[in-house]
């Protein structure tokens, strides 16, 4: 099995014209950094200002704590494989949402999670992601239970169609993890892509 990886370069900011330079120029605005997922992102306008736009309103009107929003986006981004966006939600986490890193680390390490309402949020993210937006009714009655709403089931499925944006294209160019990210480094999808192409070598 070999990935495909896009020819596509990241785009230099200093060079970027029109759509692309505005969009990455919101970003350093908001960020004080422009990352290597935004520069990536920047060769397709539509596909980053989707994203952009998305990300905004969640982090406004989910209903959710920061807290709350970094488990979620860290939760898809772990079941989507996406090792770059895990490292980067982890340092978000730690450093800007006050995430507990007890929560973080049993979620990174598929641990039980030791908070009560962070563990059943986790828990109905990742029934969403792995079931499709298919969850049964006990799934969303336990999600109720912990205090959280039907509205915020829809919040849910904002931060799905988010990731997936991010996700998926990390997975395509294999976006280069940041420095700054580096702390959190996770490669449990590297290392799996490895091991499926070692056997399938040894089994040609």
């Amino acid at each position: 099995m070999s990935l495909y990886k896009m020819s596509l370069n990241p785009v230099d900011p200093a060079k970027a014209e029109g759509r692309a330079r505005e969009l990455l120029q919101e970003v350093k605005a908001k960020f004080g950094m422009i990352a290597n997922l935004p520069r990536v992102m920047a060769n397709s306008p539509a596909l980053m200002n989707t994203y952009n736009r998305g990300y905004e309103e969640f982090t406004k009107e989910s209903g959710f704590s920061p807290a709350e929003q970094e488990t979620v986006f860290l939760v898809i981004s772990k079941e989507n494989g996406c090792d770059y966006c895990v490292a980067a939600h982890s340092i978000m986490a730690d450093m800007k949402s006050n995430v507990p890193p007890a929560v973080t680390n049993a979620i990174r390490d598929e641990k039980p999670i030791p908070e009560p309402k962070f563990a059943a949020l986790a828990e109905f993210t990742r029934v969403m992601v792995t079931k499709r937006g298919y969850p049964e009714e006990s799934d969303v009655a336990a999600f109720l239970a912990a205090g959280f709403n039907e509205t915020q089931i829809l919040s849910i499925i904002l931060a799905i169609s988010i990731k997936t944006i991010s996700n998926y294209t990390n997975h395509i160019f294999q976006t280069p993890l940041d420095k700054v990210f580096k702390a959190r480094e996770y490669g449990a999808f590297k290392a799996a892509t490895k091991f499926v192409q070692f056997v399938r070598k040894a089994a040609s």
